[in-house]
């Protein structure tokens, strides 16, 4: 173990000497009140180390002693429900033990050791195991079963004793002999390091999507599972609450949500909010399958930097039992700007916008970690991890460096637009800069899982909206007026597809969530509208009369239907669209 002494201490950054021994992002305790903090360069045997607690009053001479061991997280029963802050320190249990405001230096285990949990053997003395098998598992919510997994770190061993039963996390469940000839105990918990990406034995192709109910992406701008995608917009363009929606309805068996950097007052919001949301798949509170940092933009700015890896290896360790994990980091503008803090401390050579150099790359690392993967262990279970950051530009200008690094790397862009936000159009996604790319390689899932005209409809509706923006600019030179009825029934038909299908209310007890089936049904009622009343205008119809038929109001409140009753009444809507464009022709032969 190292020891050294400090010389120099520049806001959260402490260079200390006498550090020869000790090694890269190794774990330190800084002076006599042993505030937390990691090595991040080495000179010699000068150590320069980012703080993860506030640096007021620190002095050069004061002791740093290193634990050589990496920033590591605990993994095991306790996280589900659990409120963490940017290096898993659990802001409950300090609460608790200190009150409201977090004072430095503490000392608490991420993961209680007073709890008791009730441990279920699934293997037995004599079997063979190997890392990532499941030994057993721990009812830790009612909608979450933590299986316990032998680390992945062992290749494969004999079990030599197992016991079902109730136990701290501190006491072994089981023995294990590795091929090694090691005995090892068995825990309920695990410490794995946060830089460090778990292992898994293969990545596969994006070919499932990851289902959300919300309209604007799931047929526009679809995300696989394991995939990964980004939400850049500026202030008050609904970020937080898109994040939000996504978290309570994505079809993920786990959510892990990352508020990095964000306001107090904002992240206070999501810590009452999230256990007051009922979980549409269960019925329970959303908080009993999910697992919150809060790192405010008052805390530290180093452990702002580590957050988004720690949320990220939780995650990964659910993936790992076989579960389809969905991360939201909000926001990865704030991780950045703690990177660009923590560069100029150590005097690095600026990139684009004082951003160190290895801006692009860091982001690459914390995204790739995502991914649909067979997962360690004898079963060869399939788990899945989709990341999805927040990005807040300044001003909303998305070509500063961290919007155009993050677009480098992931396949999805929801761009929101404060223009839509401000006409109180909600999910305000601009669909005519937003896209995805795994559109194509999810086509044939929404073939044979939804409709086959799914993709077709799709790309139709999406021309129309893009033909819609061409016209506006002749209707904002000539008026309407002076557009042929082609083209106003086509205005028509996009006003519709932007009103009723794309702009969906997150606060509606029906309209917060439609199926991938009921969305199916909306885009063919409003792509039936357009082509009849297109062979009705070539009939001799007036378009002043078909923009006007009354079955329009009910294509627009088709959204409000509840699930249970959208089939017939898309059935009804489709043969009261026939009654009334076949009364129409009569009325002008």
């Amino acid at each position: 173990m190292s020891k050294g002494s400090i010389v120099k201490v520049s806001g959260p950054l402490v260079i200390a000497e006498g550090m020869r021994d000790a090694n890269l992002f190794d774990v330190v305790r800084v002076s006599n009140e042993r505030l937390i903090g990691e090595i991040i360069e080495m000179h010699g045997d000068r150590a320069s180390i980012q703080v993860y607690e506030e640096t007021a009053g620190l002095k050069a001479g004061e002791p740093v002693e290193s634990t050589g061991a990496p920033l590591s997280v605990e993994l095991g029963p306790g996280l589900i429900g659990g409120i963490f802050d940017g290096i898993q320190r659990p802001l409950e249990s300090i609460m608790e033990k200190i009150g409201n405001n977090l004072s430095r230096g503490i000392e608490v285990p991420s993961l209680s050791r007073e709890a008791v949990w009730k441990f279920e053997a699934e293997k037995k003395a004599g079997d063979t195991v190997v890392g990532g098998d499941a030994i057993g598992f721990v009812q830790e919510s009612e909608t979450v079963k933590h299986k316990i997994l032998v680390p992945p770190t062992v290749t494969s061993g004999t079990i030599v004793s197992i016991n079902s039963g109730e136990y701290k996390l501190e006491q072994p469940v089981g023995k294990l002999k590795t091929d090694k000839g090691e005995e090892i105990d068995l825990m309920l918990y695990q410490r794995w390091p946060v830089r460090r990406s778990r292992p898994y034995v293969k990545k596969h192709a994006p070919t499932m999507p990851l289902v959300t109910g919300q309209r604007v992406i799931d047929c526009m701008f679809p995300i696989a599972k394991g995939g990964v995608a980004a939400i850049p917009g500026p202030f008050g363009s609904g970020k937080t609450v898109t994040q939000h929606q996504l978290a309570k309805w994505a079809q993920a068996d786990i959510v892990v949500y990352i508020g990095c950097g964000e306001r107090g007052n904002e992240m206070t919001d999501v810590l009452n909010e999230f256990p007051e949301l009922i979980d549409p798949y269960t019925g329970e509170s959303l908080m009993k399958r999910t697992v919150l940092i809060a790192n405010t933009s008052d805390m530290p700015v180093a452990a702002r930097e580590a957050s988004i890896y720690t949320g990220i290896t939780i995650a990964e360790y659910f993936r790992d039992m076989g579960y389809s994990v969905a991360l939201m980091a909000d926001s990865t503008s704030r991780w950045a700007e703690a990177l660009r803090e923590m560069s100029g401390r150590l005097e690095e050579m600026p990139g684009e916008e004082g951003y160190p150099a290895y801006l692009g790359s860091r982001l690459a690392q914390f995204y790739e970690r995502a991914g649909r993967v067979t997962v360690l262990g004898s079963e060869g279970l399939e788990g899945s991890l989709s990341a999805i950051g927040a990005v807040s530009p300044p001003g909303g200008d998305i070509s500063e460096p961290v919007s155009q690094a993050t677009l480098r790397i992931v396949k999805v862009f929801w761009g929101l637009d404060a223009g839509l936000a401000y006409k109180r159009h909600f999910p305000a996604i601009n669909w005519l800069t937003s896209y995805s790319l795994y559109t194509d390689s999810l086509a044939s899932w929404f073939e044979e899982n939804v409709s086959p005209e799914w993709n077709s409809n799709r790309a139709r509706m999406m021309l129309i909206l893009q033909e819609e923006a061409e016209l506006e600019e002749i209707v904002k030179l000539v008026g309407m007026d002076a557009l042929s009825s082609t083209d106003r029934l086509k205005m028509e038909v996009a006003r519709s597809i932007r009103e009723d299908f794309l702009h969906q209310l997150a606060f509606h007890e029906v309209d917060t969530h439609t199926s991938l089936k009921k969305q199916d049904f909306m885009m063919k009622l409003i792509l039936d509208y357009y082509d009849k009343s297109a062979g009705a205008l070539e009939m001799g119809a007036d378009i002043e009369a078909l923009v006007a038929l009354p079955v329009r109001e009910k294509i627009g409140r088709f959204k409000y239907i509840t699930e249970d009753d959208a089939e017939n009444e898309y059935v009804s809507i489709g043969a009261q669209l026939a009654f009334e464009l076949s009364e129409l022709l009569n009325k002008e032969d």
